[in-house]
């Protein structure tokens, strides 16, 4: 066989196996035996053993198998994975309606409801119909290349039937008859089985070798694209339709509900019919279903404002309650825990609870002693539901919090609205310690190697009494740490000069300032881009961007206020600790001469030069501020075709109104 030959073949091969294996593997509808499948696999290994030129990429040849991994390179998401905010009942459904009823301002919006897969999101990446890269979902937004491991589940297309360049995003999952059988050879071989599917499948995808992931026998359901409307759909069950024809596989068991009533029946009917399925699923996701009506709902900073998570009643269990254990947090809170016997709940074995405050203790009668009902729902941290007081022998103790901090000794005290303990000596040892915890973290400023055992032993030792003093350790001082050699002395030096680099946002967030969260920590950077600028921007700078409320605006003030702050910031800033933003800009402020600059902008109805997205971008590259309803502080609303409620309500308020031709003069000048 020549080469012109061969490659003809190849791809004879390569079109009949990616055919089969999307019948056996999306479909589930074979239509050869395996033995057929597998000897044309083994014909097209023949062939590009004899000519390695025609193995590509997207061979069925490369799903299974290959090199082993050093590690897993970061991947930054074009579009933010963000996580969903979590409904459990009747009444949390109906909030959900009444607040994008509410932010639409008008009641043509329809639902789709979508099974919950338990399983680890993903991120997967074609260029011009080819897959180059897949990732986690991480911290939504940066996660890691798994790209290999993903390879190796055949329901993922190497190549898609029309030459498109996207993003999709989607829930690997280990099926059930999977898991029981993964576990069977763990049990033979003496290794620990995983706790549940959903861990072994984000195990599995995490192998450094694909050739484990490859035997795990994993799944996936894709469930949305990145920037749809710019591949021509307007709706989301459009957007699934879409992903089936070009070859992915999705979950055929959604539906389109006009009403909050039709997704409540349609929540309420898998509650018993979820034990049928071939896979874990652990709630129902609703999603508005219109995409412009998505992105005139807009997002929080850490979940969209037009989809929520209906998560079904978790497994509940009874144990017998040891003790209580206080801990004392880096914002001061005392909180109690309980110590619990060992049992197993929803797949792992737990023996501590959360009781949240000592309000939660009396109103739940809760002693020490008790038998107690746990369950796990919505957090990973299992809670206390109730005590069975018919089981109480006459032995169980009565708990009383303290009135003193366990780690300092100052006097607790209850803030104005507050449940919660406090401890407010800013040198309790438990709140510096903690905060120097959540400094070196992952998503603050990532200090490898600055675990919670060397933190604490570096204060106990008084090497450090406080972040700042992080940057002054030396080598010696180190290795008299307890399991810390010369290497490992080394390396973290090295991690805490490289954190240095770090982006403003990462510092912000370790800092620890009350109610700032990574995603608004990294709003603040963008908009103030220095920390000096930030320390000192008033109540009405900071409530005017739009993620930031009242109470974080206030907390951020108050935190800038203290001179011992003012202090740290100079400690850092000595040492060398990078205090400005190195991202993207949020816009070109510098364009102040722009109609643009500090204006509120709407955009409505259907633009045709432009896309929604585009037009946002644009105007808030020239300092504008797209906003998501008419009010009487809108500036401009820009008016496209079957403009409806919002051109009628500018109308009413006296707003200036532009059609689309009017929006383009004004950004090409």
């Amino acid at each position: 066989m020549d080469l012109q030959a061969a490659e003809k073949r190849a791809q004879e091969l390569h079109n009949l196996l990616n055919q089969y294996n999307y019948e056996y593997y999306v479909l589930d509808q074979p239509s050869v035996p395996d033995s057929e499948y597998d000897r044309l696999t083994q014909e097209l290994l023949k062939i590009e053993e004899e000519f390695p030129e025609l193995q590509t990429s997207e061979s069925p040849t490369q799903r299974v198998g290959g090199q082993v991994l050093d590690a897993f390179k970061k991947v930054q998401h074009n579009v933010p994975m963000l996580s969903l905010a979590n409904a459990f009942n009747e009444d949390d459904l109906r909030d959900f309606d009444r607040r994008v009823r509410q932010a639409l301002d008008e009641n043509s919006y329809s639902y789709v409801c979508e099974l919950k897969i338990d399983g680890l999101a993903v991120s997967l990446k074609y260029e011009d119909g080819l897959f180059v890269q897949g990732s986690t979902r991480g911290d939504g937004t940066v996660g890691e290349d798994i790209s290999a491991n993903l390879r190796t589940i055949r329901s993922i297309p190497l190549r898609l039937r029309e030459p498109l360049t996207l993003e999709v995003r989607g829930e690997a999952f280990m099926p059930k008859q999977s898991f029981i059988a993964l576990n069977a050879i763990r049990d033979e071989k003496g290794e620990e089985p995983f706790a549940n599917p959903r861990n072994a499948a984000a195990g599995s995808l995490r192998q450094l070798d694909p050739r484990i992931a490859a035997s795990r026998n994993l799944d996936i359901f894709l469930y949305g694209v990145a920037e749809a409307e710019e591949l021509g759909v307007s709706t989301h069950s459009e957007s699934l339709e879409m992903l089936e024809r070009l070859g992915f596989k999705t979950n055929n068991e959604r539906k389109v509900c006009r009403t909050i009533d039709d997704v409540i029946q349609y929540v309420s009917g898998w509650a018993d019919k979820r034990p049928k399925l071939s896979y874990e699923i652990d709630g129902i996701v609703i999603k508005v279903n219109s995409l412009a009506q998505q992105k005139e709902l807009g997002t929080t900073a850490k979940s969209p404002r037009w989809a929520i998570a209906f998560k079904f009643p978790a497994e509940e269990v009874v144990t017998k309650l040891t003790g209580i254990t206080l801990s004392v947090g880096r914002t001061g809170v005392v909180t109690p825990t309980a110590l619990l016997q060992p049992v197993k709940v929803a797949g792992t074995t737990v023996q501590r609870a959360t009781l949240h405050n000592e309000d939660l203790i009396r109103e739940k009668d809760i002693k020490i002693g008790d038998f107690v009902v746990i369950k796990k729902a919505g957090d990973i941290i299992p809670e206390v539901v109730n005590v069975i007081a018919e089981r109480r022998t006459g032995e169980e103790e009565e708990f009383h919090m303290p009135t003193h901090c366990p780690e300092c000794n100052s006097e607790l005290v209850r803030l104005e609205g507050e449940v919660a303990l406090r401890c407010i000596n800013p040198q309790c040892p438990a709140q510096i310690r903690e905060g120097m915890i959540h400094f070196v973290s992952r998503n603050a400023m990532n200090i490898d190697g600055l675990g919670e055992k060397v933190v604490a032993q570096l204060y106990r030792s008084g090497l450090v009494h406080d972040v700042s003093d992080l940057y002054s350790l030396t080598k010696e001082q180190l290795i008299q740490l307890e399991r810390m050699g010369e290497k490992s002395a080394d390396n973290l030096l090295k991690a805490i000069e490289a954190s240095k680099d770090n982006s403003l946002e990462k510092l912000l967030f370790g800092l620890g300032i009350r109610h700032v969260g990574a995603k608004a920590a990294k709003t603040l950077a963008q908009q103030f881009e220095t920390m000096e600028a930030l320390a000192h921007a008033d109540m009405e700078q900071l409530t005017a961007i739009h993620e930031i409320g009242g109470k974080m605006a206030e907390a951020i003030v108050t935190y800038f206020d203290q001179p011992e702050v003012d202090e740290l910031i100079t400690k850092l800033q000595t040492a060398g600790v990078n205090m400005t933003y190195k991202g993207p800009k949020l816009s070109a402020v510098e364009a102040s001469d722009s109609f643009f600059a500090g204006k509120t902008v709407v955009l409505t109805g259907k633009l045709y030069e432009l896309t929604r997205n585009e037009a946002k971008e644009k105007i808030e590259a020239l300092g504008g501020k797209v906003a998501g309803s008419v009010s009487k502080n809108t500036d401009v609303v820009i008016a496209g075709e079957e403009a409806g409620s919002k051109l009628e309500k500018a109308l009413q308020l006296g707003v200036e109104v532009w059609d689309e031709q009017r929006l383009l003069d004004e950004l090409n000048k």
